[in-house]
């Protein structure tokens, strides 16, 4: 795994979510994570929404089903050996 994040929810949870990869697309800051290892772990997609001047970033789950298959393309580019489902 790499580095591993502290995703904060909505509800004030913390959630140890691990970076996969990250990557830049029109200007948007896109995370591939996951909240564990093998093959029961779950995969996001998070995009930065924060604005410039905030001092702490902040990601919110891709959930548009044409971003997400856009972004998940471009994955899917950097990581030949994994499988999105």
């Amino acid at each position: 795994m790499n580095n591993k994040i502290v995703f904060t929810l909505d509800d004030g949870q913390d959630v140890d979510l691990f970076v996969v990869e990250q990557t830049r697309i029109n200007g948007i800051n896109y995370l591939l994570v996951t909240d564990g290892e093998g093959d029961d772990a779950q995969a996001f997609i998070l995009k930065d929404t924060s604005a410039a001047d905030e001092s702490d970033a902040l990601y919110e789950e891709v959930i548009d089903d044409i971003e997400f298959e856009a972004v998940t393309k471009v994955f899917d580019e950097l990581l030949d050996d994994v499988d999105f489902e």
